[in-house]
């Protein structure tokens, strides 16, 4: 069977980017087994002959009403599919759906109806949100930094901006490169719609959010943008339990040079 990315180029390198991403993922241990999502809108990439592609799948129910997202195409990883093999083969570890003039439902149209992950709503009402304030942001990614984890099983580190901060003062390039900081979720089931909520909430102040004893989920302007934040947040908390097990508390940066970073490099306030 023909592939979608055949003759398509710029698609082809989105995708691309998607399997670059789950290879990092596993590289770093952060995507155990079937561990982490991946979902990029690529409706900017489909022309006429994808948007009449039959379904390859019956209707799905979305179980939310997304108003944004009608006719838009994204490829999902797979559910139960590993990013290993993610990385290896995205079309057959992954699917590109359109969502329905009803906003609620959607179909499969290629390469194979491999089913989405189970955590799609979750991933969707970010687009949705993202697509109501012109964002731009056009990735989603969930996965499981060991380090990051591990801090958010330490309730100090748990209230508002204190994780933000201390990550922030360990290497320059984080505040530059993750203005935002990082948002923190309490414990929820995964997969639930409350994590889901909770997430979209401190997902208007952030663009990353730590989910307590789980996992991370960022948006981003691409797959790549999305992992980078992700990746310079996990090198400072590296860096942290470094420092704490060579037996001392970090001195990090002081509030007078994090004020000179944001000067100099026009960051967020």
């Amino acid at each position: 069977m023909k592939s979608i990315l055949e003759g398509r180029p710029v698609l082809k390198k989105e995708i691309d980017k998607v399997a670059e991403v789950a290879g990092y993922l596993w590289q770093n241990g952060w995507a155990e087994r079937n561990g982490g999502n991946i979902t990029v809108n690529i409706t900017e990439y489909v022309d006429d002959e994808i948007r009449t592609m039959p379904a390859i799948s019956d209707v799905i129910e979305i179980g939310e009403t997304l108003p944004h997202l009608k006719g838009h195409y994204f490829f999902c990883k797979g559910t139960q599919k590993r990013m290993r093999d993610l990385a290896r083969c995205p079309m057959e570890n992954g699917s590109v759906i359109r969502i329905l003039d009803d906003c609620k439902s959607y179909v499969i149209i290629a390469d194979n109806p491999v089913m989405p992950t189970s955590e799609l709503p979750s991933h969707l009402l970010v687009h949705d949100k993202q697509i109501e304030l012109g964002s731009g942001y056009n990735a989603t990614v969930h996965t499981h930094p060991i380090e990051l984890v591990a801090m958010s099983h330490n309730r100090k580190f748990l209230g508002k901006d204190v994780l933000t901060k201390i990550l922030w003062s360990m290497i320059p390039e984080t505040k530059a490169f993750c203005p935002l900081g990082l948002g923190v979720v309490p414990y929820q089931v995964p997969g639930s719609v409350e994590l889901a909520q909770a997430t979209l909430k401190e997902l208007a102040d952030y663009d990353v959010v730590l989910w307590e004893k789980h996992g991370v989920f960022a948006k981003g302007k691409d797959v790549m943008d999305a992992f980078d934040q992700i990746d310079v947040l996990s090198k400072s908390a590296k860096i942290y339990i470094d420092a704490r097990c060579m037996g001392f508390e970090p001195e990090g940066m002081s509030d007078e040079q994090m004020s000179d970073l944001t000067r100099i490099f026009h960051l967020p306030k």
